[in-house]
């Protein structure tokens, strides 16, 4: 729980505060399993609950083993309760404990970014499959978002030129601060519009964009679509609006030798890849699958 201390104001949020004599002596032990029949409803009952419980004692996982008959007191009993009634509502678990995991570390995350995904770690994996035994690199992490593309390519390429960019200064906020406890400050972060803020060039683009459909939008769960910024979600009518716009600035700001990589929707291979060889008519461009055999990145090498 390094970094993440339980802070019971933001927790409990604007809700009425029951007096502490309403709750009943509860155990660590106790409150897991009532979390867990909860939140029936979850893929990951026990998971998500365990997190929540954590979070309120500012405990990690082996403590609540270690000490399951451990009795709450009423603050932290509340404060449970309360965040189990907000994940019943579907309210995502890593915004309610403020924080969420990406590459064997946990990145602070809030509504004003997108939660990251296991998916975009293979992003990362391309990159830093391709960038193995290169010179000191110069990238860029387009639509940077929680920084967490950005912050574990700094961590991996102590040699390497990081920048972020994002359109949301929100967003560049939560960026910051994982940069500076998870990257020694070691990721520029600029405000701008996709690449239009820069006249220079890098070797590896990289870009997690919205590219939700308007069609594929109806069947995102209410947890996704109530909760999570339209801004980084919704892509346009095919889902590709951003990545077409992006295309064209990335074959004017890509170094020779250099590679971009996109992460796109499990249905968007041929389209994307498409645009790819229009912006980079000379480029080998590739659409690579996750591990369920979804499209899920687009490469092009120059």
């Amino acid at each position: 729980m390094d970094g993440f201390l339980y802070n019971p104001q933001t927790a409990a949020g604007t809700r009425t505060r029951r007096p502490p004599s309403a709750f009943m002596i509860t155990t660590i032990r106790q409150a897991w399993q009532r979390g867990r029949a909860q939140l029936h409803r979850s893929p990951s009952p026990a998971l998500d609950a365990r997190l929540l419980l954590a979070h309120v004692l500012g405990r990690d996982h082996a403590y609540l083993v270690a000490h399951d008959e451990e009795v709450l007191t009423a603050m932290q009993a509340e404060a449970y309760e309360q965040l189990l009634t907000r994940a019943t509502a579907d309210e995502p678990i890593p915004y309610l404990i403020g924080h969420a995991p990406f590459y064997g570390q946990e990145f602070a995350v809030s509504p004003a970014v997108l939660i990251p995904r296991p998916e975009t770690e293979q992003l990362v994996e391309a990159a830093l499959g391709w960038g193995r035994g290169r010179g000191p690199l110069r990238a860029v992490d387009v639509g940077t978002g929680s920084g967490c593309i950005a912050v574990t390519l700094a961590r991996h390429w102590p040699a390497a030129e990081i920048v972020a960019v994002d359109v949301s200064t929100a967003a560049l906020a939560v960026a910051r601060a994982n940069a500076s406890r998870l990257a020694r400050d070691r990721v520029a972060l600029v405000r701008g519009d996709l690449l239009a803020a820069f006249g220079s060039s890098f070797d590896l683009i990289a870009a997690n964009l919205p590219y939700v459909s308007r069609q594929e939008w109806t069947t995102l769960s209410d947890g996704v679509k109530s909760y999570e910024p339209a801004l980084a979600l919704d892509g346009g009518r095919d889902g590709l609006d951003a990545i077409r716009a992006l295309l064209p600035q990335a074959a004017e700001c890509l170094r020779p030798g250099g590679l971009v990589l996109l992460e796109i929707g499990w249905r968007q291979g041929a389209a994307a890849a498409a645009l790819a060889r229009q912006a980079f008519p000379a480029a080998r461009v590739e659409v690579r699958p996750d591990f369920a055999g979804h499209d899920r990145l687009v490469a092009i090498q120059t």
